[in-house]
């Protein structure tokens, strides 16, 4: 057998560079590089490998310089989601808190089911060392590190001790990485004398290896049962989440909900997958969603939900459904068995496939119906979108002109989820990019640069609040390090607006909500802290412009669309009409509070769907 001397972390950097992935017959690189900072964990180790191949040049693993951690794990997620989770980025920290940093961002990749792999350095396998700088020590165990934080977060966690060792935890990271129903944060700990130490590898490890990514097609009888439901029904709707973009199975969508006449709610991972002008679309569905789309959804006799994982959101806390059943399409058998429904466990462009209704349709009245209502709202939302002032909806909808149809919109947390759920005009699944299923704050310009970095033809707007920009924005300073252009738009409304309406119904009284200086009361309820958010995206790198009424913010959002360097457009937000939220979510009143009972009033719509 043929064999090469490497050490541990130049065998890794050459084996990752050899991996492809490939669906319906079309490959692509499986790491498309590596983002990593430096430090006593990873810099003899993976840093000296990266560097060997060209002094960090980008061949054959490219290597990207990030500024915090968790960041670059936000952009790994981004670059994943907008490549259908078909490749992904390596992200290398040093030991201790580098580690730790991206716990986080674990967390958020394996929440989104969305592939990542992580290489925090570790502590000494030999111990020679005794211990070492940033080494948790725990009296129970010398084998726990701080890397074992990443264990709950990642779906596959395994420490490599030993040179022997690395192949199988490769083999067994890249399975994980590329299986759809089981993907997520993939963590490698690798002690730091382990990555230095050499050995004598089969060369066949190295080898372009190509990993299909399946699509698994439901049990025949799975099948049966579910056209059998929905052929018993009269006033279906369609749930459509992540699953049908990842499975860019939204033509079939489209056809199968035109053809029988089913309504289609959208969830945040699903937004987008059918035009908003289509005859079958409704919108958001549940808390953040539209009027239309939640009417409908307490009517409907049977929801099909299709790639969903049927968040709290999505179910407004299981209140939104009345009297239903379920049928669910889901590649993970997790969630296709959620509500007690009918499972189909399978790929969603599949499964849709293989739904033979021949020609049932639904009730006309009831297909009809959803349309007047989906009218109906975008004629009420017309009147918010009117106001001649800054408000949020008004700043989403120039926004929303402005990228037309090839842009792309970034967000993450806070209130502006909720409004670009509901308002946001997609028109398609690759122009909506929120991450909502760990409603991150600082994810929007970490993850809007891994998007760039996936679809570098597309115009990319990254939308955060003050709050969000506060918490993670030097990631502004990547992208001008790399040439990727983004444009940032930040709405600065001098808090946290979302919390803000929510702590008050809740009784905590907007404490802690909005940026104010501490009187001599004790209180914060001075003036606004003079944060210049503006001159901080300057001091990063990025071109700015300031906008104050909604003609001036076109004006900026068209340059800075036009511009070919970052580009920050600034805007403060002035209170407006709110766009009505028609559903309910879970967030418990004090016991002791006046609120309680208005709590326990909604909480009796609240279904357990057995």
């Amino acid at each position: 057998m043929s064999t090469i001397r490497l050490t541990v972390a130049q065998a890794l950097v050459r084996f990752l560079a050899k991996q492809w992935s490939e669906r319906d017959g079309v490959e692509q690189r499986l790491i498309e590089g590596c983002l990593g900072i430096f430090g006593h964990g990873n810099v003899a180790g993976i840093g000296q490998a990266l560097a060997e191949q060209g002094g960090g040049l980008r061949d054959p693993l490219p290597y990207y310089l990030a500024r915090n951690e968790q960041a670059m794990v936000h952009t790994a997620v981004g670059f994943a989601r907008a490549r259908d989770r078909l490749s992904t980025f390596a992200c290398t920290s040093s030991i201790g808190p580098g580690a730790t940093n991206m716990v986080t961002g674990a967390a958020l990749a394996t929440i989104n089911r969305i592939p990542v792999l992580l290489l925090p350095g570790d502590v000494f396998a030999t111990r020679a060392s005794g211990t070492v700088l940033q080494e948790l020590e725990d009296p129970r165990s010398y084998d726990v590190t701080v890397n074992d934080c990443l264990r709950p977060v990642s779906r596959f966690f395994d420490r490599v001790y030993r040179p022997e060792q690395l192949p199988s935890a490769l083999m067994a990271a890249m399975r994980v990485l590329t299986d759809p129903a089981e993907t997520g944060a993939v963590t490698l700990a690798l002690p730091q004398d382990v990555q230095a130490e050499a050995y004598d590898w089969p060369v066949e490890l190295f080898e372009r290896r190509v990993w299909h990514v399946a699509r698994p097609v439901p049990d025949s009888a799975a099948v049966e049962r579910a056209v059998e439901t929905i052929k018993a029904s009269r006033r279906p709707l369609i749930v459509a989440g992540g699953g049908v973009v990842y499975s860019e199975a939204w033509e079939e969508l489209a056809a199968f909900a035109a053809t029988h006449g089913v309504p289609v709610g959208e969830t945040q991972a699903g937004k987008g997958v059918l035009p908003y002008d289509h005859p079958c679309a409704l919108g958001a569905i549940g808390h953040t969603g539209t009027a239309a789309a939640n009417a409908i959804a307490r009517e409907a006799d049977l929801v099909i939900g299709i790639g969903t994982r049927y968040t709290d959101f999505t179910t407004a806390s299981r209140t939104l459904f009345g009297d239903v059943r379920f049928v669910n399409l889901n590649v993970a058998a997790f969630d296709a068995a959620k509500h007690a429904g009918v499972m189909l466990v399978g790929d969603a462009r599949e499964g849709l496939a293989l739904l033979d209704l021949g020609d049932w349709a639904a009730d006309p009245s009831w297909t009809a119906r959803a349309a007047r209502l989906s009218r109906e709202w975008r004629e009420r939302v017309a009147v918010v979108l009117a106001e001649d002032r800054l408000t949020q909806p008004v700043v989403l909808s120039v926004l929303n002109d402005v990228a037309g149809t090839d842009g792309v919109v970034v967000n993450a947390a806070g209130s502006m989820p909720g409004d670009l759920h509901k308002l946001w005009r997609a028109a398609g699944p690759k122009g909506y990019h929120v991450e909502y299923g760990y409603s991150c704050m600082g994810y929007e310009i970490a993850g809007g640069l891994g998007v760039k970095l996936a679809a570098p033809e597309r115009e990319v707007f990254v939308l955060v609040g003050d709050g969000s920009y506060l918490m993670m924005a030097q990631e502004i300073a990547t992208a001008v390090q790399e040439g990727v252009k983004l444009v940032v738009v930040i709405v600065d409304n001098r808090g946290f607006a979302s919390i803000g309406g929510l702590s008050e119904s809740v009784g905590a009284r907007r404490l802690g909500t909005a940026y104010r200086v501490r009187t001599a009361s004790g209180h914060l309820d001075g003036g606004f802290v003079p944060v210049d958010l503006a001159a901080n995206a300057a001091s990063l790198g990025a071109d700015v412009l300031r906008a104050a009424d909604p003609t001036s913010l076109r004006a900026a959002l068209l340059k800075a669309r036009e511009a070919r360097a970052t580009t920050a457009v600034y805007v403060e937000t002035v209170p407006g009409p709110a766009v009505e939220t028609s559903a309910w979510w879970d967030v418990p009143a004090a016991e002791t509070s006046d609120l309680r009972e208005a709590y326990l009033h909604a909480k009796r719509d609240q279904r357990p769907y057995l």
